[in-house]
């Protein structure tokens, strides 16, 4: 080989073992640190950066972007003394490469340490029940302290969270037995309230029931007693309009009075008191015809055999208790009235046809 050749080779790789030593190339979101002869000179930026060769050195590459730190859980005594484990997650971001290299070893572990002592300071101020409802308020805590404290190391601490609070088993079962008692209590206390309204609504049924049943007995009554003072009120205006006599009158009575005897309940009647008047008054107004038929033995044997055959059946004579005042002579002639009235019936209803009918073709 020929011997110039050999120191040219040998200044061309010495060129390009400086260059590369010259040239540094900076990813994004990344920042190197570099040391001449063992001293910070200067932090290089994304791109093409020139050091000098041999006496410039990258000491850390470090990352800009926001990173995530979760830790693992760490034993806590709360107020109550219970010892609960937590587990936090940490959003920071490096805003200072030269301090986060120099001012502190292992920002990472220094971190952990950080929230793991602040959390014993917070939650040891709170009993279980506050530190499982108050993850808010040591969150906020939890920033305040690590921002203040991470700031000269370059680093912002964006966000804290808790990630997990478990306490001991013995506590997450009597936690449970506590909240398998509310639910048994909010549904007994759903059920009587349910019972409840279901008996309070059954009870106004019931009186809207009985207050509209009792509207409609009343109305029927009313209804019921318009219809039959109408009905009296036209008897009445019938009567006194077709001018019926003392003689009509005293049939329709004696018409009425077979009807008391009617019920199968009835085992004896009374005499009304004005059985007397209408008896005198039918015989009066009949006298002339009924005055020239004498009555005899015979005859007042077959009366009486008709008056017993119309007991049988129901309806005839009243009868007359054994401790009655009547006399003797007060029966026979009450019998005799009676046979008397029976003899002037058929001649009654054709005189009050016939007066029913003189009226009729006047009355329009």
């Amino acid at each position: 080989m020929d011997p110039v050749v050999i120191p040219i080779l040998v200044a061309a790789l010495v060129v390009v073992f400086l260059v590369a030593a010259t040239v540094r190339i900076v990813p994004q979101a990344r920042r190197y640190n570099i040391e001449r002869f063992g001293r910070y000179r200067r932090t290089l930026q994304p791109g093409l950066n020139f050091v000098l060769p041999v006496a410039d050195r990258v000491n850390t590459k470090l990352d800009v972007r926001e990173q995530v730190y979760s830790s693992d859980p760490k034993p806590v005594i709360t107020e109550d003394n219970l010892v609960v484990n937590i587990d936090t997650v940490l959003y920071y971001q490096i805003t200072d490469p030269r301090a986060a290299a120099y001012e502190v070893a292992d920002y990472l572990q220094a971190i952990d340490q950080l929230t793991v002592t602040t959390l014993r300071n917070v939650i040891g101020s709170m009993d279980l029940e506050a530190t499982l409802t108050s993850r808010e308020e040591i969150n906020a805590r939890l920033r305040a302290v690590l921002d203040d404290a991470t700031g000269k190391w370059g680093i912002r601490v964006n966000r804290v969270e808790i990630k997990a609070i478990d306490p001991p088993n013995t506590i997450k079962e009597a936690m449970e037995k506590q909240m398998r008692a509310e639910r048994d209590k909010r549904a007994a206390i759903l059920h009587a309230e349910g019972e409840r309204q279901a008996k309070i609504l059954t009870a106004e049924g019931t009186k809207q029931k009985d207050i509209l049943e009792a509207q409609g007995t009343q109305q029927a009554m009313i209804l019921r007693a318009d219809g039959e003072s109408k009905a009296v009120e036209l008897v009445f205006q019938a009567v006194h309009r077709n001018n019926a006599d003392a003689k009509v009158l005293a049939y329709k009575y004696l018409e009425t009075l077979p009807h008391l005897a009617q019920s199968d309940n009835n085992t004896f009647w009374v005499i009304p008191g004005e059985l007397t008047e209408a008896i005198r008054t039918v015989t009066t107004a009949f006298g002339d015809q009924s005055a020239g038929t004498g009555l005899s033995a015979a005859e007042r044997e077959d009366a009486a055999a008709d008056v017993a055959d119309s007991d049988k059946d129901g309806v005839g004579a009243p009868e007359i208790e054994p401790n009655s005042t009547l006399a003797l002579d007060a029966v026979a002639a009450a019998d005799e009235a009676a046979k008397q009235a029976a003899a002037a019936v058929s001649d009654a209803k054709a005189e009050a046809e016939a007066a029913g009918e003189t009226r009729l073709p006047g009355r329009r």
